[in-house]
């Protein structure tokens, strides 16, 4: 079970550090949602802040970008970086209630949507606070496109006595959906103009310790976190052995898809 007290400094200041694959297709988001000077975005999960901070930087002065993340240690190295148009809260996605309706031109979920158990409630609450009109982005793994880590994870179980017991391979994003699953949960929360695409990304990584850092930084301490230490040193010795394989003069590479939707609350353009 995914558990947020997991999380620790190291961890989240490593998350920091490494964030930037997050931060990269992130942007990629944000531009397909059109987002600029002026506008008042919300970022529901934003770690550390690297979206967030950009994003402020993108609607100036004018704008504002509110954040907020479960997480208190990652909030917290968010404010530190926080511009000024930038306010940061703990809070969760299924509970936007300390926003009232209509408040948002721009609401956002880079990397969140396959942390979240229920995904009605957290689109409910998107729509109720977004302007008429204004756009909600969501970028997720989606079951339909397993990351090359996630696959060489299950050759590595399906090659041991890891999963002997009747187990699943432990995969932290459990909560995943479809391309198709996601658009329908979009247009039954009420929105429109839904599009829903797969994107592919490319990262290299130094050396296997740095795959490791990532993920289990990114998924707050939960990466093999069901598994015994000697289940999870074994987990890491075999998959050194598959991920060295695919070493390159770049480093590591591995891909990874995610679906990417946009949709839009119904009301003015």
């Amino acid at each position: 079970m995914i558990s947020l007290a997991r999380d620790s400094s190291q961890l989240a200041e490593t998350y920091d550090r490494v964030g930037e694959r997050q931060f990269h297709h992130g942007k990629q988001l944000i531009a397909a949602l059109r987002v600029g000077a002026g506008q008042h975005v919300l970022d529901v999960g934003c770690g550390t802040g690297l979206l967030s901070a950009h994003v402020a930087r993108l609607v100036g002065p004018a704008g504002k970008v509110d954040a907020l993340d479960p997480l208190p240690l990652r909030v917290a190295l968010c404010k530190k970086k926080a511009p000024t148009n930038l306010e940061v809260r703990v809070g969760v996605a299924e509970d936007l209630s300390a926003y009232p309706d209509h408040s948002f031109d721009v609401v956002y979920l880079n990397s969140v949507f396959h942390w979240l158990p229920e995904k009605t409630q957290p689109l409910k609450e998107a729509f109720r606070v977004l302007e008429p009109g204004g756009r909600i982005g969501i970028s997720t793994a989606a079951t339909e496109a397993p990351h090359d880590f996630e696959l060489l994870l299950r050759e590595v179980f399906r090659k041991s006595d890891l999963v002997s017991d009747g187990r699943e391979v432990p995969s932290a994003t459990s909560h995943r959906v479809s391309s198709i699953e996601l658009f329908q949960l979009l247009e039954r929360a009420g929105f429109t103009d839904v599009q829903v695409e797969l994107k592919s990304f490319v990262d290299h990584f130094e050396d296997t310790q740095d795959v490791f850092a990532f993920n289990n930084a990114s998924s707050f301490g939960n990466f093999l976190s069901s598994l015994s230490h000697e289940e999870r040193a074994l987990t890491h010795a075999l998959l050194e052995d598959q991920l060295e394989r695919r070493r390159t003069q770049q480093g590591i590479r591995l891909e990874r898809q995610l679906a990417f939707a946009i949709a839009q609350r119904p009301g003015r353009a």
